[in-house]
């Protein structure tokens, strides 16, 4: 049977490296790597910090055709180039449908999408203005929380390809239920999406896989078992024991 959802899989091109001490073929994540599936409605890379899960993100969205720095498939501009090779040693496979619209959300250049998009709107062209599709605000003129809401809510439509780079940075835990929502009626409109996150909200959707970030290189794990889950738990439950432990600890290395 072939697959309607957009992007099938990953593969590294291990037959093209030549280095895997190098950056970013050193990271576990992509030296481990052979091909990872992906779910048709959500999937997520979870792991720590340094971990590869935004690089590996990055690679997979240039590969699929959208700019470095965020934005959709029509936006091209760059204010620094900072994204890794890893984009050109991966192959995406597809499904035999392709995404009528899409958007790369990276949390730290979401400021260059929104002074581009007004630089867009300056020039003088008869087309509707851009911020006409993102609810039309300056995304400048409202707070990161309230852009992305007006992203999300605006933006997003039917049928498409959303790879989102770590979105609760902008998200108070309402907002974040407020996204799952939005994701929700997306999905059901036949959306994908790709998501790096450490929000054990956002990684809560439960129709999704999720793919932990180890030293092995990823490993599909449950939701109650990946550590965010865990380590939110034990906190909300015994926040004064764990705090105490943790300011003991402190004065013991002081000390």
């Amino acid at each position: 049977m072939i697959s309607e959802q957009y992007l099938i899989d990953v593969k590294l091109k291990r037959e093209k490296i030549t280095d895997f001490s190098s950056y970013p073929f050193s990271l576990p994540v992509v030296k481990n790597l052979d091909s990872v599936k992906l779910h048709p409605k959500v999937t997520f890379f979870v792991g720590e910090n340094g971990s590869g899960k935004s690089t590996l993100l990055e690679a997979i969205a240039v590969a699929a055709g959208f700019n470095a720095e965020g934005g959709t498939k029509n936006f091209g501009f760059s204010t620094r180039t900072s994204h890794s090779v890893l984009n050109q040693y991966i192959r995406l496979s597809r499904g035999i449908k392709k995404p009528k619209d899409g958007f790369f959300l990276r949390a730290e250049s979401f400021f260059n999408v929104a002074t581009e998009i007004e630089k867009l709107d300056a020039e003088d062209a008869p087309a509707p203005k851009v911020i006409d599709s993102y609810g039309g605000q300056s995304l400048h003129e409202q707070s990161h929380g309230e852009s992305f809401m007006a992203l999300l809510l605006n933006r997003f439509s039917a049928k498409s390809l959303f790879i989102l780079d770590e979105p609760e940075a902008a998200l108070s835990p309402s907002r974040q239920l407020t996204m799952l929502a939005r994701m929700n009626e997306l999905i059901n409109e036949n959306c994908q999406f790709l998501i790096a996150t450490h929000s054990p909200i956002i990684m809560a959707y439960p129709d999704a896989t999720i793919y932990t970030l180890e030293d092995s290189g990823l490993k599909q794990t449950a939701y109650e078992d990946t550590d965010h889950f865990r380590i939110t738990k034990q906190f909300l439950i015994n926040h004064h024991g764990m705090l105490r432990n943790l300011m003991d600890l402190k004065k013991r290395v002081i000390c």
